[in-house]
């Protein structure tokens, strides 16, 4: 193809992998095919046809790349230009040759039919013979007809090159003053943040006078629909607003959500404060976010100004496990894979108002809205955290705050694995088993959780199952580094059998949609819809109830529509501004800033005591290097003394027994997985301080 399309992978920059049992990847930017063939045979015809395929492509085409990456500078688009320019040249010259061979054949094709005709005198073999030779003229008229074509375009091409030339670089610098509007636009934003943060009693008052003041109201509501249609498909369907008319939601068979509001939105005060479901007089989270940052630490030591280069250290790892790949701290963020795990519960009052929920279907709501709101603070922290060793653990105790308790632990090293357990005092419990899947790809990386998360609140018994989406941190050779989650999430309510499917749009720089677009719909056992879920991953989500719903036109590649009629979305959940300086602290949210916080009475293998990671928190970076070596030499050394231990009992005829997590066992699902499931002990142990169990790691 000359050109790129939505659903296509340009095969002249494309990456061919062949795995085991016939399974072949074709990776360009941030897509990737899967391709099963049914021998090995025939999977080695598949490979060879798209090596071929890929020669060619990489001589017939000029790859755009437009994953993010600088753009290039205009002496390399005059070459390109050139280069076009010369190619259809020589192709014209290969038309010429071919039209003077076409001429010659012609004409001794008419000289040998005239002879014919001499020779025969009949008429009807005239006929014939004088209809060929007439052929034979029309096709050389027609090849010279061609050729005149193909010149005529050539001297276009050349004529208008220099405008297109003139036309890029305008677009170019519109795209860089744009650019610069946003970054503006963003600190202004973060400026009026940190304002409100400092003198919230004024917004109040603010507020307060708008909720008397009805019109002010009103047109605060009506700017805010304005701005939501401005980013809806050209396939949406809208309809004439009516007085006090409920929003439309267009839904095609794939998922994508199209959400038309018209008329009042009633449920909505102004200033955007929601009327929520539950009874919220008991939901202090705002306190305790606040109380939080009164009481833990609320900053770091600033993270130094380091440059190393990233492509030099990673460009022999290309197609490896991240998790093998030694890497300097340069590359890390002081915090562990534990305090990641740990750091989803940024948002725990919102499964505090999903145990207070009468109705099943709006607790998946809730429940959907925390697990996208664990990808909120991810959105610039593009650094890789520690990897734990074995054995490594860390506590999380908010009891007095938020009512919880966590506990983690790194229950297998190759492939990495942890385990999590959660219990609250306000009516739910989580647990989960997380192995990473973490793979360099040239120009990004891909990190995959395998595992399920697990949610159980203790008054109605719902028990609650999902997995985690792809994250894909690009532009690892040049430009800047940016994050990307992409993927279906699907909640099961395996109690009520309720399902909510959330779909994460992954970035596109020619998408008109909103960049990090989350849309789902929650479903009863029956798979009739009620409520429609949309937002972004790093912002808010919003739920709307459905009141009706009716089958639409057809959309995009013959998708069906269901369209349907719903009440003024609610609010369900909105991220917390960063603090102050983020910036210059790894983009640490106030959670994350006290994650590390050095605590007494933990575990020895607790995270805080890690000395390469602490070192690094502190600035002290080559110190933290250095540590870093010595504890994954310990590890490796360690591990060589269980395989030599299992080697002898395997040799004596012993059973062998490999690795046994400390606070951790292993169990079976009834779906035949193997999960890590928290066995208790800890935090009796910590209460009495005895870790004699606990191995030295550090």
């Amino acid at each position: 193809m000359a050109h790129t399309c939505r659903g296509t992978i340009p095969l002249a920059t494309a990456h061919i992998e062949v795995g085991d049992t016939c399974h072949l990847v074709l990776t360009s930017g941030g897509r990737s095919y899967h391709l099963k063939a049914t021998s090995e045979g025939e999977c080695q015809k598949w490979v060879s046809a798209l090596q071929q395929a890929k020669a060619n492509a990489t001589l017939l085409m000029h790859h755009s790349d437009d994953s993010g990456d600088e753009v290039p500078v205009p002496q390399e688009d005059r070459t390109l230009t050139q280069g076009v320019l010369k190619t259809l040249a020589s192709k014209l010259d290969d038309l010429s040759t071919c039209n003077e061979l076409i001429g010659k054949h012609g004409a001794a094709l008419q000289r040998s039919l005239s002879e014919l005709e001499d020779l025969r005198g009949s008429t009807d073999s005239t006929d014939k013979v004088k209809a060929v030779n007439e052929r034979a003229t029309l096709f050389r008229i027609t090849s010279n007809a061609m050729i005149n074509a193909c010149r005529d375009f050539v001297d276009v091409a050349e004529s208008h090159s220099r405008r297109w030339q003139k036309a890029l670089q305008h677009e170019r610098e519109q795209r860089h003053h744009l650019e610069e509007t946003i970054e503006q636009l963003a600190k202004q934003h973060n400026s009026l943040e940190r304002a409100w943060r400092e003198n919230p009693t004024s917004y109040t008052d603010v507020q307060d006078s708008q909720l008397t003041c009805p019109v002010l109201a009103a047109v605060g509501v009506e700017r805010s629909q304005e701005g939501d249609a401005s980013d809806e498909n050209d396939e949406a369907e809208f309809f004439d607003a009516m007085e006090d008319s409920p929003a439309f939601i267009t839904v095609t068979a794939t998922g994508n959500i199209e959400h038309k509001r018209s008329g009042s939105n009633q449920s909505m005060m102004s200033g955007g404060v929601p009327n929520d479901w539950t009874h919220n007089e008991n939901d202090t989270s705002g306190t305790n976010h606040m109380q939080l940052r009164r009481t833990r630490r609320s900053r770091i030591p600033d993270k130094p100004n380091y440059s190393l280069n990233l492509w030099s250290i990673m460009k022999n790892c290309i197609g490896k496990d991240l998790s093998k790949i030694p890497m300097p701290v340069n590359f890390n963020e002081p915090l562990s894979m534990l305090q990641r795990l740990t750091e989803d519960l940024e948002y725990s009052e919102l499964l505090d108002r999903a145990a207070r929920c009468d109705s099943s279907l709006e607790q998946m709501c809730l429940v959907a809205a925390f697990s996208v709101s664990s990808y909120s603070t991810t959105v610039h922290r593009t650094a890789k955290p520690f990897n734990p060793l074995l054995g490594e653990t860390y506590e999380l105790d908010r009891l007095d705050e938020y009512g919880y308790r966590s506990i983690c632990e790194q229950v297998s090293h190759h492939p990495p694995a942890a385990a999590h357990h959660v219990t609250s005092q306000r009516g739910w419990t989580l647990w989960q088993h997380i192995t990473i899947d973490s793979k360099f790809r040239g120009k990004y990386i891909s990190v995959v959780p395998l595992g399920n998360i697990h949610l159980q609140f203790h008054s109605s018994g719902n028990h609650y199952v999902w997995s985690k989406v792809t994250s894909t941190v690009h532009n690892i050779i040049v430009g800047k580094l940016w994050i990307d989650q992409s993927g279906d999430i699907d909640i099961v309510n395996t109690t009520t059998k309720d399902t909510c499917r959330l779909k994460f749009s992954p970035y596109s720089y020619f998408s008109r949609e909103v960049p990090r677009k989350v849309t789902g719909v929650v479903e009863d056992r029956e798979g009739t819809a009620h409520y429609i879920l949309s937002g972004t991953w790093d912002d808010k989500m919003e739920s709307a109830k459905i009141v009706d719903s009716s089958q639409g036109c057809g959309g995009s590649e013959g998708k069906q529509k269901t369209v349907y009629q719903t009440l003024p979305p609610k609010l369900l959940w909105k991220k917390y501004p960063l603090p102050e300086n983020a910036e210059n602290m790894h983009f640490f949210s106030s959670l994350a800033l006290t994650l590390n916080e050095p605590e007494e009475g933990v575990a020895p293998t607790d995270s805080r005591l890690r000395p390469d990671q602490r070192l690094m928190e502190a600035g002290l970076w080559d110190e933290a290097n250095s540590q870093k070596q010595r504890l994954e030499e310990r590890q490796r050394l360690e591990r060589k003394r269980r395989e030599a231990q299992a080697n002898q009992a395997l040799e004596e005829g012993q059973d062998i027994e490999g690795y046994q997590p400390l606070w951790f066992e292993k169990r079976t699902e009834d779906t035949g997985d193997n999960i890590y499931i928290y066995k208790g002990g800890y935090w009796e142990a910590k209460e009495r301080q005895d870790w004699s169990q606990c191995p030295q790691i550090f």
